[in-house]
């Protein structure tokens, strides 16, 4: 039997509020199936993707590339390509960003070399 899961239960596993996935749901990222009683019916694959929002999201990835990494992906593996590229383009942006962060890193290490040979020269007097 598959497991399925209620939305509740997916914002637990998540950490995502209901509402998030219901907007997610609204923006067409999540298309839960429904029961009889109209309840939003989870599976494991929900739940996969789910975790590839969030950690795309995670990256900085905005929702409308995320959107867009969507429809491709509903598209069929023809599309693999354009979703291989929408992810290169946001690794580009990230080591953009870790370049600016060790830019800054070096900064700060400089400076307490500066405050460590001020003070070493201190000790010397």
């Amino acid at each position: 039997m598959i497991k399925t899961y209620k939305i509740s239960e997916i914002s637990s596993i998540t950490g995502l509020s209901i509402p998030i996935l219901r907007y997610y749901e609204d923006l067409g990222l999540l298309k839960p199936a429904r029961n009889d009683n109209n309840y939003r019916v989870f599976k494991d694959k929900d739940l996969r993707w789910i975790e590839f929002i969030s950690r795309a999201k995670a990256t900085g990835m905005p929702l409308a590339k995320i959107i867009e990494y969507s429809k491709l992906r509903e598209q069929g593996d023809e599309t693999v390509k354009e979703r291989i590229s929408i992810l290169e383009q946001q690794e580009q942006i990230l080591h953009a960003q870790q370049q600016e962060i060790q830019t800054h890193i070096d900064f700060l290490q400089n400076k307490k070399r500066y405050y460590a040979q001020l003070q070493d020269s201190y000790k010397k007097s």
